[in-house]
């Protein structure tokens, strides 16, 4: 009898070993791991500034959110949620990003007509949310990480839901900054 289970708990053990020590994906691709530095990037922005890199942050807490597209009804509810909390980010020293595949034009227009004061980075190739397994075929996939003032990411979000996201970022941000 014994012998019959050796073979089923030593293949349940190699499976399970298997799951846990691979990369964790999500919805858009391999995410990059907690605890550990964030992909850097460099993107065009919106705000005339030219490019913003995430190096420019240093010293500061960066959410860094991706996210479909400018002007999607989902879209536009969490970049007015980000918004209307944006002084809150401002006491927390923390930046707020917008990423997506559309265009810095695409990017103006959608801030000019939803008053939002913070930075979207056009990534046009796909090739920052790539980094971030934030990507699926042509768009941008919803994900958030919160990366630290030594550009570590402390956080992700995958299963984002627009119009509760950025209270969930603020908590989790409080959380971090008072461990």
């Amino acid at each position: 009898m014994l012998r019959c289970l050796i073979p089923t708990v030593l293949a349940f053990c190699a499976a399970f070993l298997l799951f846990f020590t691979q990369p964790v994906l999500a919805l858009g691709g391999t995410l990059p791991t907690l605890d550990q530095p964030a992909p850097a990037f460099t993107l065009p922005t919106n705000t005339g500034e030219g490019d913003i890199s995430l190096t420019d942050y240093k010293g500061q807490w960066v959410v860094a959110y991706f996210y479909p597209a400018d002007f999607t009804p989902g879209c536009t509810l969490e970049a007015r949620r980000f918004q209307e909390d944006l002084p809150k980010y401002m006491d927390r020293n923390t930046q707020v990003l917008g990423i997506s595949a559309d265009d810095i034009q695409s990017h103006s227009e959608f801030c000019d007509s939803e008053g939002l004061k913070f930075p979207l980075l056009a990534d046009t190739d796909g090739s920052v949310s790539k980094a971030y397994g934030s990507w699926l075929g042509i768009r941008s996939v919803r994900h958030t990480f919160v990366i630290d003032p030594e550009g570590v990411i402390r956080s992700e979000f995958t299963g984002v839901n627009p119009a509760l996201h950025s209270k969930e970022v603020l908590e989790t941000l409080d959380r971090l900054q008072n461990a």
